[in-house]
């Protein structure tokens, strides 16, 4: 929809562009006038913004992320100093008891966005800015149990723009994998330790999920708004990338059963 007020301004600045022999006085008016139309305008876009809201899921975000942050190998010490400091606690003990606190959270927050998804519907871009419209993505995304329950809702946000659609792909990636069927853009990795039938003893497995119509997924997930391919996101894991199925990944985890 073409907004009236930049009608308006493009009016305005052909105006001045063809008279440009207009008096000073004029001219000094008219860029005046343009000033305090434009300033109207990045306040009235301010006041559509839940101030209020927005904190208080910056404040989960910080939290469901900084957890996360902390266990990445590659994230620096000074940084995970800053992280314990926000959970106040010290490197060490944040550490031994890391993964229970992480599921506290989750169990934590979602409680709090549900209560905000029954008053706001899917809180997005216009109502609380970026990078704030992803923080109930990640608290759903880290709550399998209810995908199911709130996927339809994070695929409206995506398509509608109220969220990036890449995320709305890696839910809809958790909820297919959980369901035992092949994902569609290669963002779920798993791992688990399975019988080495040469060796006798158990081998930490990791694999992507089977994707289907892998030999396209990396032109999906171009589409979905990835800046990676599958290849280069598996390694982020510490694997390298490879095509299975299905029945191939069965019959591999079998012998750990």
């Amino acid at each position: 929809m073409v907004n009236k007020k930049d009608i308006n301004q493009k009016t305005i600045i052909l105006v001045i562009y063809y008279n440009s022999k207009l008096p000073g006085y004029v001219m000094k008016f008219i860029l005046l006038f343009l000033f305090i139309l434009g300033t109207a305008s990045i306040a009235s876009a301010q006041k559509q913004i839940n101030i209020e809201l927005k904190k208080q899921l910056d404040s989960i975000l910080q939290l469901d992320q900084g957890i996360r942050e902390f266990g990445d190998t590659e994230t620096s010490e000074k940084r995970k100093d800053t992280i314990a400091a926000l959970f106040n606690s010290s490197k060490e003990m944040l550490m031994k008891s890391q993964w229970k606190i992480m599921k506290e959270i989750d169990s934590i927050h979602l409680k709090k966005v549900e209560a905000i998804i029954a008053k706001y519907g899917y809180p997005g871009k216009t109502l609380v800015g970026e990078p704030t419209n992803t923080t109930v993505f990640y608290v759903i995304q880290h709550n399998p149990g209810v995908i199911p329950k709130y996927y339809r809702l994070i695929e409206k946000a995506g398509k509608s723009g109220e969220l990036p659609f890449k995320y709305t792909a890696m839910m809809l990636d958790r909820k297919l994998s959980s369901e035992g069927k092949e994902q569609i853009y290669g963002t779920q990795v798993y791992g688990m330790q399975i019988l080495n039938p040469q060796t006798g003893k158990k081998d930490f497995f990791q694999y992507v999920i089977p994707i289907k119509d892998a030999k396209n997924v990396n032109k999906r997930r171009k589409k979905a708004g990835f800046d990676t391919t599958v290849e280069e996101n598996t390694k982020r894991f510490g694997f390298a990338y490879k095509v299975y199925t299905l029945d191939e990944i069965k019959k591999i985890i079998k012998p750990s059963k």
